[in-house]
């Protein structure tokens, strides 16, 4: 804690421009920082290292982070129309900027997602807990036709929650 002498505020208050100072030197008093130690205080997630419920009932989103890079796939399960029941869209492009997140998947049958937005706490109490880590943003859902190569282009807002260590053991 820094401690400012009644003596000297009362000096400072008598010359102009001792109110900017004080404002300024509050900040600095209370450990107030915008500098890489504030910023490092606000982020309480070390890495992303699980799975997460995807936008289907049986879709997961796996994320595996190293030194802000973002490995994984979303393993999304198909209608029974489809030839493959599992399709695993593999991470390409992903990474992670104090709670920053961003991704995106390869290419499957003309379809890909990306993903921007935040990771926060959930209400788990425990890494091993349900929704102990959420997944906050948007997600688009781009298909490309065929035909002319143009892409269209799905936005969600979406909440994506980890899933608790029996449903990772029960996969």
């Amino acid at each position: 804690m820094f401690f400012v002498p009644r003596r000297i505020t009362r000096r400072l208050q008598s010359y102009q421009g001792a109110s900017v100072f004080l404002a300024l030197l509050v900040p600095l008093a209370l450990g107030g920082s915008s500098g890489p130690e504030a910023q490092q205080a606000k982020n309480d997630i070390d890495e992303i290292n699980t799975e997460f419920h995807f936008t289907g009932p049986d879709d997961t989103l796996l994320i595996h982070e190293e030194e802000g890079k973002l490995k994984g796939q979303i393993d999304a399960y198909q209608n029974d129309e489809e030839s493959d029941t599992v399709l695993s869209y593999v991470i390409t492009i992903g990474a992670r900027k104090i709670n920053h997140v961003e991704f995106k998947t390869a290419k499957i049958h003309e379809k890909y997602y990306r993903f921007s937005g935040e990771v926060k706490r959930g209400s788990g109490h425990e890494e091993k807990d349900a929704d102990y880590l959420r997944l906050v943003g948007d997600l688009q859902i781009i298909i490309i036709n065929p035909d002319n190569g143009q892409e269209s282009v799905e936005q969600k807002q979406v909440v994506f929650k980890s899933l608790s260590a029996s449903e990772l053991s029960d996969e």
